[in-house]
């Protein structure tokens, strides 16, 4: 089963890395990854889509709870969400079959960004289900070459899904975050006299 979770971790150099190699290490399987900055220029929210059953699920987000850079991580299971994903895609469309190719384009409410003499760039987006459908119904005509972003999520309405740490603490491990590990190691030194 997919889940989705959603982290808003600092925009920084090696965060992600961070963040790809705790899943690498615990053995998660991550369908799609999307990171991108938040009205917040400081900050980085990340749209990670996991396989497994709830109880991976449970596990990927105490152990990204865990990490420094990370400020928050809402699991959006049993929230009503907005999905989306985006494709480009190089259909073969010779001009025998352009026409058809861009019928398909039209009904999926697709746009056709580039055309070339044998082949046409698709950019589609939509829930996951519909770039699947699209994709299985272009297959026939030769699909060339295929980039996709994986999945965004967002509740929708005024939702606000809980988030697995108080805003007071996520002030406070930001707060931490920003500090250089000298700092930090000063700070801890100075507590235990």
């Amino acid at each position: 089963m997919k889940h989705v979770i959603s982290a808003l971790v600092q925009n920084q150099p090696g965060v992600l890395s961070h963040i790809s190699g705790m899943f690498s290490a615990r053995g998660f399987n991550i369908d799609s990854l999307v990171v991108g900055r938040t009205e917040d220029p400081s900050l980085s929210r990340m749209t990670i889509a996991v396989l497994g059953d709830d109880r991976v699920l449970e596990q990927a987000v105490k152990q990204l709870a865990k990490l420094v850079c990370v400020v928050d991580v809402t699991d959006y299971k049993d929230v009503p969400c907005v999905n989306r994903d985006l494709m480009m895609v190089r259909v073969a469309a010779p001009e025998s079959t352009r026409g058809r190719v861009l019928e398909l384009v039209n009904l999926f409410r697709g746009r056709a960004v580039d055309i070339s003499h044998d082949s046409i760039i698709v950019e589609l987006a939509g829930p996951e289900s519909k770039i699947e459908a699209f994709i299985e119904m272009t297959r026939p005509y030769g699909i060339i070459e295929l980039a996709r972003t994986g999945i965004l999520s967002m509740p929708r309405g005024l939702h606000r899904p809980k988030t697995h740490e108080s805003s007071a603490a996520a002030k406070s491990k930001a707060k931490r975050a920003r500090r250089s590990p000298a700092k930090r190691r000063i700070k801890k030194t100075a507590r235990r006299r």
